[in-house]
């Protein structure tokens, strides 16, 4: 994105016949790699659904960037914090209406459902992953709560007023 600045989405990096995520964005093993790639073929078959709180497109509505690198020694509470700061965000990752008996989360877990089976489905990922105060909710109250997706907002996340590197 910094790259290609200015750019209001990371969707107006490439063009219909090599979309942003098909563009070769670095070599890993002597292999050139795409950002699709390494979300689809590599990333989402370790059958983790907790990748989608840390796979982030730029875009305001991926869960936030975390400030510093995942580690091999850390990765799973590094994991579970992902999920848990993704969820707690009532903009982008889960907001419960107890009145509506309702929950609106992120249109990742729409696009990856399949992925988050591994771990009891989107409701049940959510539900653990949720603010102690939603989770006893859904839990008691709102096992039986409608799902509703957050319409999904493109725009970068807010570097687009970052200088460009020279």
């Amino acid at each position: 994105v910094v790259k290609n600045l200015p750019v209001s989405s990371i969707r107006d990096i490439g063009n219909f016949f090599r979309p942003v995520w098909r563009r070769t964005v670095g070599t890993l093993d002597g292999k050139s790699v795409t950002l699709d790639g390494i979300e689809h073929q590599t990333l989402r078959p370790m059958g983790d659904p907790r990748i989608h709180a840390a796979i982030v497109c730029a875009s305001l509505s991926c869960p936030s960037l975390r400030r510093v690198p995942y580690t091999p020694e850390g990765i799973d509470a590094e994991l579970d914090a992902a999920a848990e700061t993704w969820l707690a965000n009532p903009k982008k990752g889960l907001a419960v209406d107890r009145e509506q008996n309702q929950l609106r989360i992120s249109k990742i877990f729409d696009w990856s459902e399949a992925d988050f089976e591994a771990r009891g489905g989107v409701r049940g990922f959510v539900t653990h992953y949720a603010p102690p105060a939603e989770r006893n909710w859904l839990e008691t109250s709102g096992t039986k709560a409608r799902i509703r997706y957050f319409d999904y907002d493109w725009h970068l996340n807010g570097m687009a007023t970052a200088p460009r590197p020279q």
